[in-house]
């Protein structure tokens, strides 16, 4: 048994992390003993409960593991890292798909920090009718939104998840009630991956009837935001029940004829400084570098983590700073982009002819290009820790949204000339013309463009792999990727190693061990198939 204390008045609600620990299926066997405030008297003005709400935005920062695991997990991305050592296990596994229940970092990290955002969100909705103030139902919806998209990436990630669920109004519906030390062991999963989508649909239908189509400060959800995001899940659950896919083309219209976002005119424009929050930002995470990080509690900080596993090792290339040698792209996704798509050099910094950075593990002489740290950005951020970078993760953009929507379409079977105006805004942006428009070059599968634009449009944000899981193309691709091969690099000596994606078990990941032990739960939950 350890013994923990908790400080008040810090960033963020620093209580809530007491309250996180208290709560969470981690740590049912830690006593706690809070300073300050508890729920017993909180929750009694407008600000404790703004203070609430952004202590449940606070844990989003926490998602860049989210987004570099999953795609290192796709066939565009390479894990890399140090050629002399297995550098990040866990990761270099997920790119193979050869990852076990006993894999620790990153796979439990995703499931401790969004199970936390849940609670959090759990903690404010369980206390939303304490009193009434003039804006309380604004800040509600916004609790559902995030709630769901916490909800959202552990289904995405773990399939079959447990959750508290109970009947309101006729309809099954998340319990808003945290999880309380000892339930843990009573909980159950839901029952199947479409009932969760049901469940978090839910939240965002109640979310986006009280969002605002415009917010005051950059970290907060809008309508469309909520909007976009039930329109992806929708896309999601179509998978298990085709009549969602109208649903989707439904909300998704509702997005694009709302007016609110637009295309940004230059697509390298989008992961510049300048284009943070831009008007093609439906739902963008915040990233701060001006406060210190330790390696003690990464999730901690305020700043961004992912940019430095992004940069090649060992040697600055202006205008970017040495990194730690991950995530590299691959030739088939090179190769990929046609002649003259402007997303290609946008995406993929191409070092293959310089021989003076220290090479990654199986080094393509390619890296991700979106998410790189600058010199500047090195400069001016706090600490001596390479944690607190600025870089916002563009988590929902309008062109997704367009190409979500096209693909709404033509699943549905709706509007074809929707869908192609749709793919073709996104495609012009691309070639800053309109040659390349669909159809092109004997293209004559509009479902099967909007899938190949989808790739390119979205390389290394971290869609891919749960892209072609949903479309059931998985197998297809890695077999492609593992065809395509042929164990020789740029300089004839590099070994590329094939990916063992299995069918019926690596379209989720395993459901962490210690977790398991930790609820009791080997045999109420069982382990996801294969594992």
């Amino acid at each position: 048994m350890k013994e923990i204390k908790i400080n008040n008045g810090l960033n963020f609600l620093t209580i809530l992390l007491g309250i996180w620990l208290a709560t969470s299926l981690l740590n049912s066997c830690d006593k706690i003993e809070p300073i300050g405030p508890t729920d017993s008297n909180y929750f009694n003005n407008k600000e404790e409960y703004e203070k609430a709400l952004i202590g449940v935005y606070d844990m989003l920062q926490s998602s860049f593991w989210n987004v570099l695991t999953s795609s290192i997990a796709s066939d565009d991305l390479i894990a890399g890292g140090d050629a002399a050592n297995f550098d990040q296990p866990t990761l270099q596994k997920i790119d193979k798909m050869t990852q076990t229940p006993l894999d620790y970092i990153q796979l439990r990290d995703i499931w401790v920090f969004m199970y936390a955002g849940v609670n959090r969100a759990n903690y404010l909705l369980e206390f939303k009718d304490k009193i009434d103030f003039e804006g309380k139902e604004e800040i509600i919806a916004e609790t559902y939104f995030l709630r769901a998209y916490f909800i959202f990436e552990l289904v995405k990630f773990y399939g079959d998840i447990p959750l508290k669920i109970e009947e309101r109004n006729g309809i099954q519906r998340i319990v808003n009630k945290r999880i309380t030390a000892g339930e843990e062991y009573e909980l159950n999963r839901v029952g199947g991956i479409a009932d969760i989508y049901s469940l978090i649909e839910e939240d965002l239908k109640e979310a986006i009837e009280k969002l605002p189509k415009e917010q005051g400060q950059k970290y907060e959800v809008s309508k469309g935001a909520a909007q976009a995001l039930l329109g992806k899940i929708y896309l999601y659950h179509g998978k298990y029940d085709k009549t969602k896919f109208a649903e989707a083309a439904k909300v998704l219209k509702e997005v694009i004829d709302g007016g609110s976002y637009t295309l940004v005119e230059k697509y390298a424009d989008i992961f510049t400084r300048k284009g943070e929050n831009g008007p093609e930002a439906v739902f963008e995470i915040q990233y701060t570098n001006v406060e210190g990080a330790g390696w003690g509690c990464i999730q901690c900080s305020e700043g961004n983590y992912f940019p430095k596993f992004n940069a090649p090792r060992a040697k600055a290339v202006a205008p970017y700073i040495a990194g730690w040698g991950f995530s590299l792209p691959t030739q088939n996704l090179f190769d990929a982009f046609k002649t003259g798509d402007t997303r290609r050099d946008a995406t993929i910094f191409d070092l293959r002819s310089d021989n003076s950075y220290e090479k990654s593990r199986e080094d393509t002489g390619f890296f991700s290009k979106k998410y790189l740290p600058t010199q500047e950005d090195e400069d001016e951020r706090l600490g001596s820790d390479p944690l607190n970078y600025h870089n916002n993760y563009r988590a929902i953009r309008y062109a997704d949204v367009l190409l979500m929507a096209a693909e709404a379409e033509v699943q549905s079977g709706g509007s074809v000339a929707n869908a192609t105006s749709y793919l073709n805004q996104v495609r012009e942006r691309a070639f800053e013309n309109s040659s390349n428009n669909y159809p092109f070059g004997g293209e004559s599968d509009l479902l099967e463009a909007i899938y190949k634009e989808r790739r390119l449009e979205l390389a290394g944000e971290g869609h891919r792999f749960f892209d072609l899981v949903r479309t059931g193309k998985a197998k297809e691709v890695f077999d492609a990727y593992n065809n395509s091969i042929d164990n020789t690099g740029r300089s004839g000596a590099q070994v590329f190693e094939k990916i063992e994606f299995t069918e019926n078990k690596n379209e989720v990941f395993p459901i962490p061990l210690v977790e398991l032990n930790l609820a009791d739960a080997t045999e109420r939950w069982g382990q996801n198939q294969g594992y």
